[in-house]
């Protein structure tokens, strides 16, 4: 290929980092967000739609260095610097920060794509789809246990099981960096090299903690601490020992055994342990912080992630204002489905073809796709004026279940044609009866 033609090719591919996503994809994205809507609204949730892009300086506030790196920069006409959204939670902080009017508590959802500039990869991409819930305006931990029961639900509805919510607190994990011996001003930065721990390993952890001035026994007795995992009760009782003395990380170990306790009456207790490893990346978490993984996927990564983050409303310019919430990856969430076999026998898209065997049939054929359509049933029918063997074809391929066939001779004495496409049974039913057929 020439050095033109290599250009042309380029220019007319989707930009590093993203992709085309054609029908049967998208049929399966739109099934998992409107299952996982109906969640958010059973339980209260109100939709709320912000730009895509926002101010620089407002992205960057309490993001992290890493997050920062990653967001789309650009300059408008007028030389104003924006930056397209990378996930929705400074939106919603500028929102309630400018909207004091907004009942609490305030339970929103917002769902789209966002964008992070990263190295792109098959399970991460630069731009993709993500589904929030959060609550504005409730301190006590039932509401971060509550947006993890909306998870809970929105997966078992999706008939996804076998996954487990691993939970920590930020004010812990500042405790035990305290304990450990680690220096207290560079709290950040060592959550940000915790949080990398599944991507690097614990030398990769303890050379970054080495470049951070950590002692090599500090750095070491660090990743003791936060390699415990399990049942929240003996381990809780064993931190408690080990901070005795740190208020913050004592404030944290009873919420985090709140929490608890509160799952147990949201139905989700079986699913969550306590991870003492868990960091979570961004700056502007206060206190508990969580992840969401599916049991013997975990090369999927976190499926969903969230946290407590009470400073951000104050830090916009509004009141002092608790917030929690959690957001779902719907992209990862699509593959693990499809991975588990979820989409194999659910029939998305078009259910019914209605196909003329003449081209004078073809309004006929047009009024009937009608009345199904204004009934509730998905229906398609040809407008090329195809034969009808290249009509059954084209049902065939898209996986259609139902053809209703118009032909002359049925259509006189008032019947059409009903084929099986999986069995290949036909019968002729009366045209007034066909809804109650289908």
């Amino acid at each position: 290929m020439d050095a033109l033609s290599k250009r042309f090719d380029e220019m007319f591919q989707p930009p590093r980092g993203t992709r085309d996503f054609l029908p049967e994809e998208m049929y399966k994205r739109n099934w998992v967000i409107n299952n996982v809507r109906e969640v958010f609204e059973n339980y209260g949730y109100e939709p709320l739609g912000t730009p895509a892009f926002e101010s620089w300086d407002m992205l960057k506030i309490k993001s992290g260095e890493d997050a920062v790196n990653q967001i789309y920069y650009f300059s408008d006409k007028s030389d104003r610097e924006l930056g397209l959204r990378f996930e929705w939670t400074a939106s919603l902080a500028r929102v309630v920060a400018s909207h004091r009017e907004l009942p609490k508590p305030f339970k929103r959802y917002a769902y789209g794509p966002v964008w992070r500039y990263e190295r792109p990869s098959e399970k991460n991409r630069r731009e993709f789809w993500q589904m929030d819930v959060d609550i504005v305006g409730v301190s006590d931990p039932v509401a971060d246990t509550e947006v993890l029961a909306v998870v809970v639900d929105a997966f078992r509805q999706m008939g996804l099981e076998g996954f487990m919510i691993r939970l920590n607190d930020r004010r812990l994990l500042e405790a035990l960096i305290n304990v450990a011996g680690l220096p207290s001003e560079r709290f950040l930065d060592i959550c940000r090299t915790i949080d990398k721990r599944d991507k690097i390993g614990d030398e990769g952890v303890l050379e970054e903690l080495r470049r951070l001035g950590a002692r090599g026994e500090a750095s070491e007795r660090l990743l003791k601490l936060t390699s415990r995992k399990g049942e929240s009760g003996e381990i809780l009782e064993e931190i408690r020992r080990d901070i005795e003395g740190l208020p913050k990380g004592l404030a944290a170990c009873d919420v985090l055994e709140s929490i608890v306790e509160y799952a147990s009456d949201f139905g989700i207790r079986s699913n969550m342990v306590l991870d003492l490893g868990l960091a979570r990346g961004l700056d502007y978490y206060t206190g508990p912080i969580f992840e969401v993984y599916a049991e013997g996927d975990e090369e999927f990564g976190s499926i969903a992630g969230g946290g407590r983050y009470d400073e951000l409303v104050q830090i916009f310019g509004g009141d002092p204002t608790p917030m929690t919430g959690v957001s779902l990856g719907i992209w990862r969430i699509v593959s693990l489905l499809e991975k588990r076999g979820t989409f194999t026998d659910l029939k998305l898209g078009i259910e019914v073809y209605v196909a003329a065997t003449s081209d004078r049939l073809q309004s006929k054929a047009i009024e009937i796709a009608q009345t199904l359509r204004r009934a509730g049933i998905p229906t398609e029918t040809d407008l090329l004026r195809r034969g009808l063997s290249k009509q059954l074809e084209i049902a065939n391929n898209r996986g259609v279940r139902k053809v209703v066939i118009v032909g002359e001779r049925e259509l006189s004495e008032g019947f059409v044609a009903l084929r099986d496409m999986e069995t290949a049974e036909q019968r002729n039913v009366k045209l007034e009866s066909l809804l109650e057929e289908l």
